[in-house]
């Protein structure tokens, strides 16, 4: 009796974790619903869990595509609120995103652009799918929950079940 009790105990615990995790990851599509409201200036394309708000329209017809390549410039951010903050910021290769947060630029190395192939190179879930219909010269705002991250992993100083933002700027793609 005593040892079906415990398992009882553990299933129920298991589901309220469970239902502790997804949670979260519904607040933080309610706080992505709320920085998508706030920035009614900005266009939003919705894609498999992710948002991109385009700031700057791309000056290509072509929109990348599965398969395709681009390029570009970034800066990733913790969600928190519906604006982006120096004090979010976790990485980034855009010297000018970079002293304005007042980071070292001294390695030169990472400021480098980024090129990956879309489907094929390792990549966020979340930001996979806001890439996906980027035109080149674009700039955009990525966002997505932890659920299309991380998940409930720590990765380096990104705390589990993170939302994230990523800034955008598309230098050039190729299908």
């Amino acid at each position: 009796m005593r040892k079906s009790l415990l398992i009882v105990f553990a299933c129920l615990a298991a589901g309220c974790v469970q239902q502790s995790v997804q949670q979260a990851y519904d607040n933080q599509e309610n706080t992505i619903a709320k920085f998508v409201e706030a920035h009614k200036e900005w266009t939003p394309t919705y894609n498999g869990g992710s948002v991109r708000l385009t700031v700057t329209e791309g000056t290509s017809e072509e929109t990348l595509e599965k398969g395709g390549v681009v390029s570009f410039y970034y800066a990733g951010y913790f969600l928190s609120g519906t604006s982006v903050s120096a004090a979010n910021l976790f990485t980034t290769n855009d010297r000018v995103i970079a002293e304005a947060s007042s980071w070292s630029v001294d390695d030169e190395s990472i400021f480098e652009i980024e090129t990956i192939e879309l489907g094929t190179d390792p990549l966020l879930v979340g930001l996979e799918n806001g890439l996906l219909g980027v035109r080149s010269g674009e700039e955009c705002l990525i966002l997505f929950s932890g659920k299309y991250a991380y998940g409930k992993k720590i990765a380096g100083i990104i705390p589990a079940k993170s939302a994230l933002v990523y800034h955008i700027k598309v230098e050039s793609i190729t299908n």
